[in-house]
């Protein structure tokens, strides 16, 4: 792993689609120039983009992610999806926010989404192994109407998703949805969670929101460079 391969003191270990803003260049430097003994770690914000602005509601931001480290401090546990690095010592928080670019557009969010909406059918027929009738019907009512009714309004009212227009919605009920579609997964019914895909994409298409930010295409980078 290039972590053992680090010859630096200092390690930031960053994911393909994730962008260093010149604060957060200039607030790291600093931190290298000073060497705080005091800390071997750094948890920074993380600004993430999403169909044409960066999601600064809905419990979208700050989205502290542990990126910075001292080397032989900080180590990867590579167990789940999008884990957090593990810290020997006290760690800090930066100020400024790492920029991460996610998805292209709205086609290859949909196609990220229903790739771990299958990596979470799994961990259900792991979670629900062994389960009684009882057990199984309360975990379906959870996670058919419960779960996605509970994270839509906490989202998008208590954490004000609604601050950030269409995209926030958008944001807001595709992930509310994925308790429903994982568990329709697990079950086998996809034929019916592919049309529900389809209504959904439509309504979002009829009301023209990718094609207004110029995200209509399978690329939105354009969208993105234009930003920053």
């Amino acid at each position: 792993m290039a972590i053992e391969m680090a010859k630096s003191d200092w390690i930031l270990q960053m994911d393909a689609d994730e962008h260093v803003s010149d604060e957060m260049k200039k607030e790291i430097k600093d931190i290298l120039e000073n060497d705080p003994k005091e800390f071997n770690g750094y948890w920074m914000p993380r600004k993430n983009w999403f169909l044409g602005r960066f999601l600064l509601k809905g419990g979208q931001y700050p989205d502290y992610t542990l990126r910075l480290y001292r080397r032989g401090k900080g180590r990867l546990p590579m167990v789940h999806v999008h884990e957090q690095a593990e810290v020997i010592g006290k760690v800090g928080y930066l100020k400024s926010a790492l920029l991460h670019y996610p998805y292209a557009s709205l086609k290859h969010y949909i196609k990220k989404w229903d790739f771990y909406n299958n990596i979470f059918a799994t961990q259900i027929k792991d979670q629900l192994k062994g389960k009684n009738i009882f057990q199984k019907l309360f975990f379906t009512i959870m996670n058919l109407f419960v779960l996605p009714s509970h994270w839509l309004l906490t989202t998008f009212f208590r954490h004000k998703g609604f601050m950030d227009s269409w995209q926030g919605f958008t944001f807001s009920l595709f992930s509310a949805l994925r308790f429903p579609a994982s568990y329709i997964k697990y079950l086998g019914w996809y034929k019916f969670w592919f049309i529900v895909i389809i209504i959904v994409s439509a309504v979002i298409r009829f009301y023209n929101f990718p094609d207004r930010w110029g995200l209509s295409g399978d690329d939105g980078r354009d969208a993105m460079v234009a930003l920053e």
